[in-house]
């Protein structure tokens, strides 16, 4: 099975990291998702990626998905985690065959037209729902019991990564027996808008992550109460620690054009001539190069063998590689001086992005106590 990419694939990542790059300065000063990349999001082909071949996409791998994200995330971040959540929810939602078939259909038919779309689920008291709890939003059926045609989905959902370039959303919803189902809506339809919460954010300024309220939106197609499947966990961590991977190693080219133009006066050669600058630009290459590969081992582990034994790793994976992205935005900025404290340099932005990478799950104590006990409950190649 081949990690790299495809032509095919190279080619939308391409065309896709241009659209990133040419709006996310304007959506960085709007602190939100502008119309115009929205459009552009949508028309790159990018949201093909992780579709099946045989369902019109592009069939990447979780390798190539991560390859691909990391891409993006050198490109900006905030573009990149909307992309980054239409590829994983597509992704699991097909490996895993975790939805009943009609909504995959409904996935795979957004995904061709160029329909953003996200799972939608944590909510202001109840946090991150990797923490466990019961939603606040409920689902109402009209009619009876999940064989019903219509449901009706009222409540809050936060942290709503680039709500106004979506057209669907999954939305994770209490049904009244007290169980958990995903509700398939339409965010251009009634009873649905968009409360703009994400303003003046610490991190991820261009994401529009704002707050979407649904009051008894309608909800033709749902996934009743089930189990998880690992593909869920794969995907997203997957997905969100290639992203951070990006923004590091934006981090470090940037670092490093500008170590080789600077020329203090007073040095009279580039400051990359400097040993601390160059033991600091050594010291954040080696982390990420580090992050990168146990990435693409561990994805490459669950592209070999998918299964609830190669998630343990991805989980690792991806907070080494979400805190390799602390650690090069933090060092960058020390070694780049005052310069990193102006709008010429991206420094700045970068440092900020990195953080976000922390508050996704897993946190830093479940991915290693996760590693940590499938190497103690089954040691062996399977584990590492």
């Amino acid at each position: 099975m081949s990690a790299a990419l495809s032509p095919q694939q190279s080619e939308v990542v391409a065309r896709t990291v241009t659209a990133i790059r040419e709006h996310a300065p304007a959506c960085e000063a709007a602190q939100d998702v502008t119309p115009a990349a929205a459009t552009a999001l949508a028309a790159s082909g990018y949201p093909r990626l992780t579709l099946p071949v045989e369902a019109g996409g592009l069939g990447a791998t979780l390798t190539q998905f991560a390859l691909a994200q990391a891409e993006l995330g050198r490109a900006d971040a905030s573009l990149a985690l909307i992309l980054a959540m239409h590829g994983h929810v597509t992704g699991s939602a097909f490996q895993g065959r975790s939805l009943p078939p009609a909504l995959l259909d409904a996935v795979a038919g957004a995904s061709v037209r160029g329909e953003l779309l996200n799972a939608l689920a944590s909510e202001p008291e109840l946090g991150s729902p990797s923490r466990g709890g019961l939603p606040r939003t409920v689902a109402v059926p009209d009619g009876s019991g999940f064989e019903s045609a219509v449901w009706l989905v009222t409540g809050r959902k936060t942290w709503s990564t680039g709500a106004r370039a979506l057209r669907w959303a999954l939305v994770s919803a209490a049904t009244p027996d007290g169980r958990v189902g995903r509700y398939w809506i339409d965010l251009r339809g009634p009873g649905v808008r968009i409360e703009p919460t994400w303003v003046d954010a610490l991190a991820l300024r261009g994401s529009g992550s704002h707050d979407v309220v649904f009051d008894a939106a309608p909800a033709a197609l749902q996934a009743p109460p089930s189990g998880a499947h690992p593909a869920g966990s794969a995907w997203f961590w997957t997905a969100v620690a290639a992203t951070y991977l990006g923004v590091g190693e934006a981090t470090l080219a940037a670092l490093s054009a500008y170590a080789q133009a600077r020329v203090p006066t007073a040095l009279g050669a580039p400051i990359a001539t400097l040993p601390r600058v160059q033991e600091n630009v050594g010291r954040i290459a080696a982390n990420l190069l580090a992050a990168r590969t146990l990435l693409l081992h561990a994805t490459g582990t669950w592209d070999a063998a998918p299964g609830a034994a190669a998630v343990p790793l991805i989980g690792a994976a991806k907070a080494v590689a979400t805190n390799a992205a602390v650690s090069a935005t933090d060092l960058a900025v020390r070694t780049a001086g005052g310069g990193a404290l102006t709008g010429t340099l991206p420094l700045g932005q970068h440092l900020r992005d990195a953080r976000a990478g922390l508050t996704h799950p897993p946190g830093e104590d479940a991915a290693f106590t996760g590693y940590g006990r499938a190497l103690l409950e089954t040691p062996g190649p399977d584990t590492h």
